[in-house]
């Protein structure tokens, strides 16, 4: 799920203990591991780890693959209340990082023409996109995966935000959300714009992708990524927990702020239902699976050329920037010396990760702040150019 800060506090998050900003003094450092001299080629990228760890960002963990190997490492704090740092080989939850794995599967399906994504939402879900000027018969499987449909965001829903992105989700965290609430919530409102007249994110969109894939395979969206990617590729630290708030081992804490005041103090957040982000955002990984997820997808491992190359296709929101561009559930960005790379990237409650690999899959990184702050571009550009 991808966190939209309208009005209130970005994410949602809970539960009971608080801690203080005095607590981020002194963090702990762990050094990056690999063997081999790797330390040396990823100094850049330890620098600007450390540098990013403040009183708003208390830990972050990483891992990058090129052609020398694999160099792990982690900064500052995995648990606030007993000052143990962050681990190298966390699992955390992925957030808007899950629709790379949804719209894979959904593009799996178009290859094996199941779908096309010239169908519309109708055909799948009559009667589900309705309301308020939404017309699921002129949006299309390749609007919503490119986020050009116009349908409502539910997080931009003030209800929705109340309930769920202020200290009003601490009785609300371990609710159980189905998909069609979510996508009724959305449906209160007017569209954004006409169908492909636009762009804007909405994680409504994800959340019909996951229904869609439920109603072609009779299976869940969950049960399909298992069995189409994660099996395949060996994803253990990889899971799709669905309503199940317990994060497995080892992991770290997970730490947000409720409120905007000025003297707002951080909530551990660890715990939660992943169905508040379902197929837009509920996944749980590492920086080890997500690079050889990426990796493996880049290379043609998932999908066919053609449909890769439909991932591939992006749309450009800033002309000044035309190689950085939303695809189908892939997002292509330039690092500050030039560089290409692809991926994803997903805030969710206490938790912003980030994951980029280059055209080919011979350069990956997979980074993860366990708070809403932290400077992943810093990371990036320090791991794919050196500074």
């Amino acid at each position: 799920m991808s966190v939209r800060r309208r009005g209130l506090v970005g994410v949602a998050a809970a539960v009971a203990m608080t801690v203080t900003a005095g607590a981020f003094a002194a963090p702990a450092l762990a050094g990056g591991s690999g063997g081999g001299g790797h330390g040396d080629r990823h100094r850049a990228t330890q620098k600007a780890m450390e540098a990013a760890v403040n009183e708003n960002a208390p830990g972050v963990t990483a891992q990058a693959r090129d052609k020398h190997g694999t160099w792990n490492s982690a900064a500052g704090i995995g648990d606030l209340e007993r000052q143990t740092p962050r681990g190298a080989h966390d699992r955390y939850r992925v957030g808007s990082i899950t629709k790379t794995f949804v719209s894979t599967v959904m593009l799996q399906l178009v290859a094996e023409g199941e779908l096309s994504l010239d169908d519309t939402v109708g055909r799948w879900l009559p009667g589900v996109v309705e309301g308020n000027g939404h017309d699921g018969d002129r949006v299309t499987v390749r609007q919503l995966l490119n986020h050009t449909s116009g349908i409502y965001d539910v997080l931009s829903d003030p209800g929705y935000q109340e309930k769920m992105f202020t200290e009003k989700f601490l009785a609300h965290r371990y609710d159980t959300w189905t998909p069609e609430q979510q996508v009724a919530i959305a449906m209160r409102h007017e569209p954004d714009f006409e169908p492909g007249d636009g762009w804007n994110y909405s994680n409504t969109n994800y959340l019909l992708a996951g229904m869609i894939i439920k109603k072609v395979t009779g299976k869940s969206y969950a049960d399909e990524i298992k069995r189409r990617v994660i099996e395949p590729l060996g994803l253990d630290a990889t899971s799709v927990p669905e309503t199940d708030s317990s994060m497995p081992e080892p992991s770290s804490r997970a730490y947000m702020k409720l409120s905007k005041a000025p003297d707002a103090t951080f909530h551990d957040v660890t715990e939660l239902n992943p169905s508040m982000a379902g197929s837009s955002g509920g996944m749980i990984s590492d920086t080890a699976d997500l690079n050889r997820f990426y990796t493996a997808l880049l290379r043609g491992k998932l999908l066919p050329k053609k449909q890769l190359a439909e991932m591939k296709k992006v749309v450009v929101q800033d002309p000044d920037k035309p190689h950085d561009g939303y695809g189908l559930g892939l997002v292509s960005r330039e690092t500050s010396c030039g560089t290409v790379v692809w991926g994803n990237g997903g805030d969710v409650q206490g938790s912003t990760s980030m994951t980029l690999v280059t055209e080919r899959g011979s350069h990956a990184l997979s980074a993860n702040f366990n708070s809403l702050d932290g400077d992943l571009f810093a990371i990036r550009d320090a791991e794919f150019c050196g500074k």
